[in-house]
């Protein structure tokens, strides 16, 4: 799982950075680890507290809007903590339960934004009411992998071997860079969980 830095920790631009509280065992480590690099930045970065558990690839900003999903690594003690210091910054927030939704480890698996009003979903999360404000693109079934994806300087960086949400996408505008997601797949991993972005 340490390939998957994004859990350990939320920046918001240059406003601030929370350390989070992974909710696998196995990476409590990966936390102080982080610490150094995150601190270069942010000095006093705030922290997720027990009983909380937090993982960033359950945290979604969409539009200055942060969707925090609850899911078997993040809970609702730990939703409370991020939405409590998301507000502080003037940053709303709101929860998803995504515990029985089938086939996603987090939030960002199964919903992401490619741009400040359009969500990219699963089927299964699409018609979620807490997203009514938002165009919702519906990636076809079979293909709920390609969900997960991330947009830099424009470009949205989607997950290889996908052809109809590619073509969707490109169909809606969007600019693509396409890259071998196949080896982090077979850990539950996506293209979000590999970097720290603000």
């Amino acid at each position: 799982d340490s390939t998957f830095v994004e859990d350990t920790a939320l920046i918001v631009t240059n406003r601030g950075a929370i350390l989070t509280r992974p909710g696998a065992a196995s990476r409590a480590g990966e936390v102080e680890a982080i610490r150094d690099s995150i601190t270069a930045w942010y000095p006093t970065p705030a922290q997720i507290i027990a009983p909380g558990t937090l993982d960033a690839g359950d945290v979604c900003e969409a539009n200055g809007h942060v969707f925090i999903g609850l899911s078997h690594r993040t809970n609702e003690e730990g939703a409370r903590q991020l939405a409590e210091w998301l507000s502080t910054l003037g940053i709303s927030a709101a929860t998803i339960d995504i515990r029985n939704v089938p086939g996603i480890l987090h939030l960002k698996s199964g919903v992401t934004a490619v741009d400040g009003h359009q969500l990219l979903a699963i089927s299964a999360l699409a018609q979620h009411e807490a997203f009514s404000g938002y165009d919702v693109l519906v990636v076809p079934d079979g293909e709920e992998y390609a969900a997960n994806c991330i947009r830099v300087n424009g470009v949205l960086f989607v997950a290889d071997g996908y052809p109809e949400t590619h073509r969707m996408l490109r169909d809606a505008g969007f600019a693509l860079r396409v890259l071998d997601m196949s080896e982090f797949a077979r850990m539950d991993g996506g293209l979000s969980c590999l970097s720290l972005r603000s």
